[in-house]
Formats: structure tokens, sequence, C-alpha cells
């Protein structure tokens, strides 16, 4: 197993770290400019490192010079050049929902840049049918706004209460409902951008075009590695809630479900919600019922008639099935009005990983439909075999939540008793059960991550994901931010 932790980097700027504040001060208003030891701290990690930081109050990362809240794009494209003429690490924020380790200050006198206040909606154009809002909109709250006045974004991850747009587009995020409406990169129609020099760019919003490659791709993702993003224009939808047909089966094998997922798929339904969970996984979802099985679950949506008819076709090619029984459709709908994650799940989860030191994790891949079921195999039997923790180890299992014409994603998932210091407990458990995963996926020709980013995590596996194309990628790095100073440590292992 090859990951390495991460690494510290000491700051490559001739600049102090209180000449770094002064700088700063000289472009935002002192109350945009904070310096005060719990704000840094804070900024210094994201939810990779919940269990030692929010738990513990265990901060082991060099604390950046200062948090700036910026209000505007001017004032992203003046401490951005700031940053870029000084060599300063740059750290680009705004919901904190990451969970990859993509907002770690890995360089000592780093400056996180915050957009959560650049929070407006500036235009929703119900003829064009899209939404125009600034970096730190939270997605929760437009998708409010937009649902009282009969529309959707269709973009749900479950930290839509908490996650803001510039965060969502920056890590090329997926919502629960993605089968049918498409990820961020399908939603997404302009964007405006601010490069390290200054530059202020704005991809202008049409329905589609071939002037060249779509350059949009080389901001959505891109993890703050290249630019800052100030400005999003996604698609909207019509919002029919009232037309929703949930759907709901016990099955006695995962492999089963992964098939009945790619015969739905590939027959041309285009169901919502489209999942698989392994029976460990469904226990936590499903307990009250599933009974040791593994759980289908799925949600038509759309005109009345279209939402019934794939309905009832998405049951015809389930029920041809030996070992399937269906549930009550209440119980998949009361299940998932409950998915999102904001505060009060977020509090919980802190208050039981201090009670009981324990905690739950994720990693998400993906691959083709010919290698899934492989790499479901591999990965579950790797840890089994070779995870040096497998005794404390209470939960693992996987889903599928997001399918396509020639694959699907896989989301295991990972409960753990932690008999270990706080500050140690992501190399003992976290990353090493990550890199498993990561390594078993790449081997069967997967891809390591399907919506959760590469954050600093994975760098080590970069090189491999992408193969003779890190060629494009490591070109974009040299063109766009020459003087490496967008968040060091992310996507590229030695950027």
């Amino acid at each position: 197993m090859k990951w390495k932790q991460v690494e510290i980097h000491e700051s490559r700027s001739k600049l102090s770290r209180e000449e770094i504040v002064k700088g700063l001060l000289n472009i935002l208003p002192k109350e945009q400019v904070i310096t005060d030891e719990q704000t840094l701290k804070e900024n210094s990690c994201d939810r990779f490192r919940k269990y030692p930081s929010k738990g513990f109050g265990i901060y082991t990362l060099p604390y950046p010079a200062a948090v700036v809240k910026v209000k505007s794009t001017e004032e992203v494209a003046k401490v951005l050049k700031f940053l870029n003429e000084n060599k300063i690490n740059c750290v680009p924020r705004t919901g904190s929902t990451a969970t990859e380790g993509g907002l770690e200050t890995t360089v000592k006198d780093s400056v996180v840049v915050d957009g959560s206040l650049m929070k407006k909606v500036i235009k929703i154009d119900e003829e064009a049918m899209q939404v125009t809002g600034e970096c730190g909109v939270i997605l929760g709250d437009l998708e409010d706004k937009l649902r009282s006045m009969g529309y959707t974004t269709g973009h749900s991850p479950q930290s839509k209460p908490q996650a803001q747009l510039g965060g969502l587009v920056a890590t090329r995020s997926i919502g629960q409902l993605s089968t049918y409406y498409g990820a961020i990169e399908d939603m997404i129609v302009g964007v405006e951008a601010v490069f390290p020099d200054g530059t202020i760019t704005r991809i202008k919003n049409v329905p589609r075009r071939s002037a060249g490659p779509d350059i949009r791709h080389v901001i959505v993702g891109n993890e703050g590695t290249l630019c800052y993003i100030t400005e999003v224009t996604i698609k909207i939808f019509k919002y029919m809630p009232e037309n929703m047909v949930y759907l709901g089966w016990k099955i006695d094998d995962m492999h089963k479900g992964l098939d009945i997922i790619r015969e739905i798929i590939v027959s041309g339904l285009r169901p919502s919600l489209c999942r698989v969970y392994s029976e460990e996984d469904a226990h936590q979802h499903f307990y009250a019922w599933h009974e040791g099985k593994c759980v289908l679950t799925f949600a038509t949506e759309g005109l009345a008639s279209v939402a019934k008819a794939a309905s009832e076709e998405i049951i015809k090619i389930v029920e041809k099935y030996q070992g399937v029984e269906r549930v009550d459709p209440k119980l998949i709908e009361n299940w998932f009005s409950n998915l999102c994650w904001g505060q009060d799940k977020i509090d919980a989860e802190t208050a039981d990983m201090k009670a009981n030191h324990r905690l739950g994790y994720t990693t998400e891949v993906s691959g083709t439909w010919a290698v899934i079921k492989q790499i479901y195999d591999n990965c579950i039997a790797r840890i089994k075999k070779d995870f040096a923790h497998m005794d404390d180890i209470t939960m693992l299992g996987a889903h599928s939540s997001h399918s396509y014409q020639n694959g699907t994603n896989l989301y295991f998932v990972y409960d753990y008793n932690i008999n270990c210091k706080p500050e140690d407990e992501i190399n003992e458990y976290h990353i090493p059960l990550n890199a498993m995963i990561v390594e078993e996926t790449l081997k069967a020709g997967g891809s390591m991550c399907h919506h959760h980013g590469i954050g600093k995590y994975r760098t080590e596996w970069t090189k491999e994901e992408h193969g003779s194309a890190y060629y494009i990628l490591e070109k974009l790095k040299k063109t766009f931010d020459p003087n490496d100073i967008m968040n060091k440590g992310s996507i590229f292992r030695d950027n």
C-alpha cells in the first residue's frame, strides 16, 4: 500500500506572517481579515479530520496566516493577485463541507479565501430556465426559494443544507437524484472565475456551443488548484413532487441488485432515485424492516403519466428476478425525506464520536458494469484480509447510488471503534481503508473517486488515475498557476 501522510510545506513567500496580514489589510477592510486563533485553527482542516478537530479540539496542521472574507469578484481578484505576486498559498473555501482534506492548509502561512459572504442570488430566469448565484449561495436556501416558485435545481447532495455553489462546482459534486437530473457538470450553464494573476473570466450562458473545447470543464472540479469560482449559472427544472413514485424491494444479493439496476438503466429508464444497498449498509438505513437483506430503492418523477409509466416498467423488470420482495413505498419515501445532513445531524455525530470513540466514513469510486462487481468483492475482501484493525470494524458495506448507461458508482461505508489517540485516527483507520479501496478500484480499471474529489489524500494515485491523459492535467496547472499558489497538495501530489 503506497499511501503517505500529507506533506507539510514551508512558505515560499519572502513576507513574514505579519507582513502577509498587513498586505491583506491594504486590500480589504479590517473586519474582513480574520486572524483570531480559533478561526485560524478551524480553517486549517475540513471534515476529513472531524474526529480529532471537531471531536477533541486537536488541530495538527499549520494555522493559516489569515482568513479573508471576500465580498465581491473584484476583491477576490485583488487578493489572488497579491498572493500570487508574493508566492503565498491560497486555500479557496465556501461552505466547508469538503470530506477529502481539500481545504487543509498544508503550507505554512497560507491564506484561506472564504467566499461564504458572496451569497446573492443574482437572477432567476424563468424563461431560460436557469439561475445565477454567487459562490456563497447555500444550495438548500436556493432550493427553498426555487421550490416556492415551482422550480428545482434537481441537485440534492446530502450536504445540501450547508453546501454552497462555489464548492459544489469546484468539487464536481453530484446529488441523490442524479440519474434523472445529472451531476453538477450536466447542470452548469456558465461560470465566472478568477485566476491567480487576478484575471477575471466569464463563460457565457448558452444551451450548447461547438466553439472549441468545452472550457467550463477547466473550472468544474478544479478543487481550487487553478482558479477561484465566484459565480455560477445552473439549469432549473419544474418541481413536481406530487408526481413522485417511490419503490423498494428487499433482495437477497448485492450482485443481483447491480444486475437489476443495469437492466433498468440500459433499457432507457431514468429513475431519479436509483440505489442498491448491501445488507450491512442496509442495516443502518433500514434496520427496522430489511431483515438481513439487501435493499433496492427507486423513485420516478416528472409529469404524472410519465412517472407512473416509468415506475410500472421498473416493477416489471425487478419482479422478473427470483428472491425479491416488494416493500411499502411509504418506507422509502420516509427514509429519503430524512437523508440530507444539516447541522443537527453533524452535532449528533460529533457528540457520539466524543462520547463513544467511534466514527463512520466513506470512500466513493466508480466502474463500468463489466468490473463493478469485481470492485465490490475485491475491496471488501482486501479490507477483511489486510486491515490491521479489523477487530475494530463494526460495519463494512457499500451502496450504488448513481448509475449511467455504461456503469455505476460504489459508495463504500465503514464504521469503526477507535483505539488510539484522536490525532492518530486518520493514519490508523481512515487513510489505510481509503487507500485499499482506491488501490483495488484502480487495479480493476475503475475510477478512484466518483464525486468527493481527490482532495489531499488520493493524490498518490492521480497519475495512475489519469494515465497518459495526466499530461493535460499537468499542463493546465503549469499554465494557469505557474507560481503554484493555488491549494497546494490537492489533486497534484507535487504541484
